[in-house]
């Protein structure tokens, strides 16, 4: 039997070989022009990737044999909201998160029946309380390693515009809790940046600014470790994406390691709400199929779905079950939880990882030079910067540039939606007092919604 390698007889063909071939078969049109495009990053993506543009990365950045399938909750009503997690569970949901409006809400009674030794557990409060933190922790006792606070005191500063109470007395709260024994106690919301409109090398850049007010402000304060939790969403740009959440793990590789923190970090990933549409609203879920697959290629801890008429309908029983129905194909039937690292090895995906992990440390680095995450945002300097990003998206919308099939191409003109809306899905402006201005988000569709539907 030979033992040849099957490749052996065939001779290697550099980049330039191909290159030469490619500019043959054009006739004449320029490559250049005709087969490389720019993405908002101002990252130049060629027609192919060979092994002479790959790059030297740890190995194993990512895998995907351990993401989870989570389900979010909104926690208004405890007993609702506890009775709806059982059934998740009981669904194939691996994870919880509860959104969390009022200090009213008995944790007693939200966490009842669930084992927080098996199921991990995100609780995201809309306020900062010490008390209520205490309460928590009476009632979960040793069992909080799988409990995850998800405090973003400044994550709250940018969607809202102010503190909880002022910085002083925030950073001090969360001071206190993390001398407490959470490990789980800080987040950083990435996803609001981008669904303002942010390019992925912002969203990088700001989410490692905004994790590293945390670390200069705790770092050495406590004896406890603790982790930090990023909480991502993911747009349709598929590989990018991928991309994206690998240059966020060795981004926070490089951070963390100069402070002597774990150098590994908790994603947990969403479909962005950018580009989800009311009209034609089944095209959202083949979207979000392919948001979601590409968090989980990405290398997400935990994805969470985004139903596809979370837009414009209550919670409701059908829009959730199919979301959650939509993860556990990618887990059980489409084996996405078989392959430690599929996306090692790839050129194409090592390159983006590396051009998008040197443009966000760039940027990082330009805005810790000029005084830090808040310091920039106290100057409206991340804002202006963000809805710059934001405008240019919005434009190649406008002119069918960037598609969303069935909303600014091939419409369907028979499609009503006025008579289906619940909640309001436009962008929503509360004029008040603020430190800073808020960052805002906003989806592509909305003036050509809000057109259409003055129309029916």
């Amino acid at each position: 039997m030979s033992k040849k390698l099957l490749f052996d007889e065939f001779p290697p063909v550099s980049a330039k070989e191909w290159k030469q071939k490619i500019q043959f078969d054009l006739k004449g049109a320029d490559y250049n022009e005709t087969l490389v495009w720019e993405s908002p990053e101002g990252i130049k993506v060629k027609p192919f990737y060979h092994s002479d543009d790959a790059v030297s990365r740890p190995k194993n950045l990512t895998s995907t044999s351990v993401w989870q399938v989570g389900q979010s909750i909104y926690a208004g009503n405890a007993t609702m909201a506890n009775e709806k997690a059982l059934n998740a569970l009981q669904r194939g949901v691996e994870r919880l998160s509860f959104h969390i409006p009022s200090k009213e809400i008995k944790i007693k009674e939200l966490l009842k029946d669930i084992n927080l030794e098996e199921t991990p557990v995100y609780l995201n409060m809309e306020f900062l309380s010490k008390a209520y933190i205490l309460s928590i922790h009476e009632f979960v006792g040793n069992a909080n390693q799988n409990l995850h606070l998800n405090i973003d005191t400044i994550g709250h500063l940018t969607r809202t515009g102010n503190w909880f109470n002022n910085l002083e007395k925030d950073f001090a709260a969360k001071e206190e809790i993390l001398k407490g024994r959470f490990k789980n106690v800080l987040s950083v919301d990435m996803s609001l940046y981008q669904n303002a409109g942010a390019d992925m090398a912002q969203q990088l850049a700001y989410g490692l600014a905004h994790a590293n007010e945390y670390l200069n402000a705790f770092v050495g304060k406590t004896e406890h470790t603790f982790s930090i939790c990023f909480k991502v969403s993911i747009g349709t740009n598929y590989f990018f994406e991928i991309a994206k959440l690998r240059a966020l793990r060795l981004l926070w590789k490089t951070i963390a390691t100069e402070y002597g923190v774990p150098t590994d970090c908790h994603i947990i990933a969403s479909p962005t709400k950018r580009n989800k549409t009311v009209y034609d609203y089944n095209t959202n879920m083949l979207r979000t199929t392919t948001e979601c697959m590409a968090a989980v290629l990405g290398g997400a801890d935990t994805v969470f779905n985004l139903p596809y008429d979370a837009i414009y309908h209550k919670d409701n029983d059908f829009g959730e079950r199919i979301a959650v129905n939509q993860l556990l194909l990618l887990k059980n039937e489409s084996y996405f939880d078989k392959v430690e690292n599929p996306s090692d090895g790839a050129y194409y995906i090592e390159s983006i990882t590396n051009q998008l992990a040197e443009k966000a440390l760039l940027l990082f680095k330009s805005v810790e030079s000029s005084g830090g995450f808040l310091r920039q945002l106290k100057a409206h300097t991340i804002q202006r910067k963000i809805q710059e990003s934001a405008q240019k998206e919005q434009a190649k919308f406008n002119d069918g540039t960037a598609v969303l099939v069935g909303t600014n191409k091939y419409q369907n003109e028979n499609d009503k939606m006025k008579n289906d809306i619940e909640l309001y899905p436009f962008l929503k402006t509360n004029p008040r007092k603020t430190l800073i201005q808020p960052i805002l988000e906003k989806r592509l569709a909305e003036e050509v919604e809000q057109k259409r539907l003055d129309d029916e």
